[in-house]
């Protein structure tokens, strides 16, 4: 029997640079996983949507889907959107068996990325004692998403940072944290002597730009790349693939 198709629902951007960078991911993965029959769909802004895919799998004969959402932490997208529209495939496709994997985040490989980000933007493990980190995320209102996010600015501070500070792009969805230039201002006050920005995001858009924008107008001295199709994304995403892989007739609940 063929696995489980997987599918990578990303949100979907105007801004062409976010497809292309989603597509370049699961090009990785398909690389790491040969076989591994591996399918992208959108929420909004891109095609293909996500209920053409499913009805798309379904009229090709396939028997199951595991839906992975390109998502760092369990927010509105995660809790609400995704499940609703699969819900609705369910109803409409009743022998396609669809299972939602976990969010990626957190996780080691997601901090391995940030890693491999910051030393590709020239932090040198010399410069970490004495460089101040600002993990910028896009934003959120979800108290658990803000959540998630505090505690791996926490864990980051561990590995040999002299501070780390979690800030978001939008102030509108700051949740109590800096928006990004704000948090560089607040680490130069505090005397510390390099400032490195990295974005916890996963592709280029709009948020991901006001990011650099704020690292770039506070004077930051380094500003990473977003996460992009990094090796250790793409298997973070094998990974949740493998956790939510069910047989047919077990539980489909989201």
């Amino acid at each position: 029997m063929a696995p489980p198709v997987l599918l990578v629902i990303a949100h979907g951007s105007r801004d062409p640079r976010h497809a292309a960078t989603v597509h370049a991911l699961t090009g990785r993965v398909r690389a790491q996983r040969p076989g591994l029959r591996v399918e992208t769909a959108f929420l909004e802004f891109n095609a293909p949507s996500v209920p053409r895919v499913l009805e798309r799998l379904a009229a090709e004969g396939a028997a199951e889907v595991v839906a992975l959402p390109l998502l760092l932490t369990r927010a509105f997208h995660a809790k609400t959107d995704i499940p609703s529209v699969l819900r609705e495939a369910r109803a409409r496709l009743p022998r396609l068996h669809i299972r939602q994997a976990d969010v990626l985040g957190p996780s080691p490989l997601l901090n391995a990325t940030l890693g491999r980000r910051l030393r590709e933007a020239g932090v040198r493990p010399g410069d970490i004692p004495r460089t101040g980190l600002v993990l910028a995320s896009a934003g959120s209102s979800d108290p658990e998403a803000i959540a998630v996010i505090a505690e791996i600015a926490r864990e980051l501070r561990h590995t040999g940072w002299c501070a780390v500070r979690p800030a978001f792009a939008s102030a509108a969805h700051a949740g109590g944290f800096s928006r990004t230039e704000d948090a560089v201002r607040t680490l130069r006050a505090e005397g510390v002597e390099r400032v490195a920005v990295a974005p916890y995001v996963i592709a280029p858009g709009r948020l991901p730009d006001r990011i650099a924008a704020g690292a770039e107008a506070a004077g930051a001295d380094v500003l990473a790349d977003v996460l992009g199709p990094a090796p250790e994304l793409a298997r973070l995403l094998l990974d949740r693939y493998d956790g939510a892989r069910v047989p047919v007739g077990a539980s489909l609940s989201a």
